[in-house]
């Protein structure tokens, strides 16, 4: 029989599993409380409960996985720094430190199991601004001792140029793991044959590495790009300038609708107007001939004769 703390420790478990899965199918934003609670068929008090905001839960999908990850990070970076210290690091020797520990927990259920590698792309994917503020809360430190290492590797970078390629490097390469997990990534790169997880470390890694190594663009390559530039910006010029040609012709065809649109109202109005003056004339007339007809039927009496009025009018005797 489970008791109240296992049953309140399950509940808690299936919000968080529920989040996390929710955060790696659509991100952050779109992940609402609603849905964690159907998928986790729990209600909104119990999420209320247990974290009180969907920031805070989010926290706690994220600390439980990345946590433990960092800290193997850091503890394999110790010792690949121990076995070649200085410059004597490689470029490999560090993404080895930072991939290794994931792709290790991947195939740990317990603690990350086959997901693992997609919550990781989400996360460093996510443009959120609450999912990445939290990263740099969080996990500055963790960043700044691999981009030391990084620095040692690759000591002809510039530190601002190595930042943004770090950036970008990692970015993209999130942005695969965030779309396919470990098992779908390893047909792609091994084309059906077995491989080690080093070895297709060293593929996805290779790209990563290349990135960062690549020389600044020659004079060359800029100015080609630029003459691309320029033809891109001559063609939106002339696309502008036809958009713009047809939205005058349309504005002179709407002013011009509405002109006609003007003087057709006028005419209607003035149409109204005429027509009801010859209502109201034809009105007067019939009433001034219908008052001719009443005062021809009461006529004045036709005067009577004196001789008749006095016969009326004298006295009998």
């Amino acid at each position: 029989m489970k008791t109240g703390r296992s049953t309140a420790g399950d509940t808690k478990a299936r919000i968080l599993d529920a989040t996390e899965k929710l955060f790696i199918e659509v991100g952050y934003e779109a992940t609402s409380l609603r849905q964690v609670t159907s998928r986790a068929i729990v209600n909104l008090a119990a999420v209320n409960y247990h974290f009180r905001s969907k920031e805070m839960m989010m926290q706690s999908v994220l600390g439980r996985r990345l946590d433990p990850l960092n800290e193997r990070r850091l503890a394999l970076l110790d010792a690949v720094e121990a076995r070649w210290p200085g410059h004597d690091i490689r470029c490999e020797h560090v993404m080895g430190a930072l991939f290794v520990p994931a792709l290790q927990m991947a195939r740990e259920p317990d603690i990350g199991g086959p997901s693992f590698l997609r919550l990781l792309g989400r996360v460093y994917s996510d443009t959120s601004p609450f999912i990445q503020s939290y990263l740099i809360g969080h996990y500055a430190p963790v960043f700044g001792r691999f981009f030391e290492a990084f620095g040692r590797a690759l000591p002809d970078v510039p530190r601002q140029e190595l930042g943004w390629r770090l950036h970008f490097a990692l970015k993209a390469l999130a942005g695969v793991l965030a779309g396919d997990d470990l098992g779908n990534l390893m047909p792609t790169f091994t084309q059906g044959q077995q491989m080690s997880d080093a070895h297709v470390l060293a593929q996805l890694t290779s790209l990563v590495v290349a990135a960062l190594k690549a020389p600044a663009p020659s004079s060359d390559q800029l100015g080609a790009l630029q003459d691309v530039f320029d033809i891109g910006e001559d063609q939106h010029a002339d696309e502008r300038a036809k958009l713009e040609h047809i939205a005058a012709l349309a504005a002179t065809v709407e002013d011009e609708a509405q002109t006609v649109a003007a003087a057709t109202a006028a005419a209607v109005n003035r149409a109204r107007r005429g027509s009801a003056r010859s209502v109201r004339n034809e009105g007067t007339a019939r009433s001034a001939t219908a008052s001719m007809a009443v005062r021809r039927d009461h006529c004045a009496p036709f005067p009577s004769n004196p001789l008749d009025d006095w016969m009326r009018t004298r006295p009998r005797t």
